[in-house]
């Protein structure tokens, strides 16, 4: 069985100017604060407007020493290639993200709108505006910092948009905090392959997936908020990858509502599979922590767990979620209007899904029969259904049903993660 992609509403997504991401941000931080600088670090100077600014910009970029700052000046700026870091030490500040705006809407190539690849970087109060491809990746890149930062595509939601607005992969102590990301194809801050990871005190809205931690080891996602995305909150593990075996999650504390934006991920992509109207799903992921969030109106349903449903070779891979705690999350509305592979079975019990909906994938072909554990700990109101698929490809006939909690001995909860850049 697979997820329809096509369902949900057409909608149109106003501009929202960059004015109001202070509005957005102020349930969670200033949106004044400054990211601190190093009064010690040596400073490359303020790039020059004169002349080629995208050109000045990546020179500095190229000849910037180690532990020095490169200072971005206020103004909106049109970039036409991509930019590039490779110096370690290196901290990247703007006038503010309201301020300083790379704008790359007439980018030539299909390329992201920066990419790091050295350690020990700090970027910090500025904005990408329309890449091509993503926003801002950043590859092997280790204790790197995304801070006060906007990467946005405008106009209407769209699959032609980057795919990641944030993209740090395959790297070791992450974080990200205050930033904003919208209308990204694929998910608006996605941190993937990678250990010890905090996402804080952001919002990502109108993007596909709006957080996705994805084949990563040691999260901590927290003070968010995700609204207005196809799906809110995305933990994952996918097979056939260079790191697989994700685990030790902790989504708390973040307000997770109306993710009801149609699926505008292109064709082919694993959030294409994603039903609108999802809160948080949890994908072939291990020991997994949903707690003391607040979940309001996401139409198909709050939390989805499920296990991962295409045929795969990886011989290590374990496709079915387990060890997953939920508990002291609070809900409201919601589940009224169920979409893609939701959609039939919530026709079939009156059109309304309860606030927690698991597949019921116990088995995969040729594989044994894991021990889910999947505990759930919120108060008797709260709904519960396992569809009871059983296995994938799934068999209509034996599917069965039912609203009983399962039987699990909850996991202790993951330490706090502690990076060695945060301040905090």
């Amino acid at each position: 069985m697979k997820f329809d992609s096509n369902q949900g509403e057409g909608w149109t997504v106003k501009r929202i100017i960059l004015g109001s991401v202070c509005l957005s941000i102020a349930a969670l931080a200033s949106c004044s604060e400054a990211a601190p600088k190093d009064d010690a670090a040596p400073a490359a100077g303020t790039v020059s407007t004169e002349g080629d600014f995208a050109r000045n910009l990546q020179t500095a970029l190229i000849e910037a020493v180690p532990g020095s700052t490169v200072e971005l000046p206020e103004g909106h700026f049109q970039l036409e290639t991509g930019l590039s870091l490779d110096v370690d030490g290196i901290t990247v500040i703007g006038a503010g993200s309201d301020k300083t705006i790379l704008d790359f809407s007439r980018q030539t190539g299909a390329g992201e709108g920066l990419l790091v690849t050295s350690d020990n970087v700090t970027l910090a109060e500025f904005s990408i505006r329309d890449t091509k491809g993503d926003g801002i990746k950043s590859k092997g890149a280790d204790r790197i910092t995304y801070r006060d930062l906007i990467v946005e595509w405008s106009g209407d939601p769209d699959e032609t948009n980057g795919a990641y607005g944030v993209y740090p992969v395959e790297s070791r102590d992450v974080l990200v905090e205050r930033v904003v990301v919208r209308g990204a194809s694929d998910a608006g801050i996605y941190v993937g392959q990678s250990k010890n990871i905090i996402v804080r005190n952001s919002v990502a809205e109108y993007n596909v997936a709006g957080i996705e931690i994805e084949n990563s080891m040691n999260a901590d996602v927290y003070g968010n908020i995700a609204q207005h995305n196809t799906g809110g909150i995305l933990v994952f593990d996918l097979p056939d990858l260079p790191q697989t075996g994700g685990h030790s999650t902790r989504i708390f504390d973040n307000q997770i509502i109306n993710n009801n934006t149609r699926n505008f991920s292109p064709a082919g992509n694993i959030v294409a599979g994603v039903p609108s109207g999802t809160g948080v799903i949890i994908m072939a992921n291990r020991n997994v922590h949903v707690f003391s969030n607040s979940f309001s109106n996401n139409r198909s349903a709050h939390i989805l767990m499920t296990a991962y449903p295409e045929p795969f070779s990886d011989k290590t891979y374990n496709p079915v979620p387990r060890d997953v705690v939920l508990v002291g999350n609070s809900y409201s509305g919601g589940g009224d209007d169920p979409q893609g592979m939701l959609q039939p079975i919530a026709e079939a019990m009156g059109g309304i899904l309860p606030e927690i909906v698991s597949d019921g994938v116990v088995a995969w072909e040729g594989g044994s029969v894991p021990t889910t554990n999947i505990a759930i700990q919120e108060d008797e109101s709260v709904g519960f259904i396992d569809l009871g698929i059983g296995k994938y490809p799934a068999d209509p006939a034996s599917i069965a049903p039912s609203n009983q909690r399962p039987g699990a001995t909850p996991v202790e909860q993951p330490s706090a993660v502690v990076l060695p850049q945060d301040e905090n």
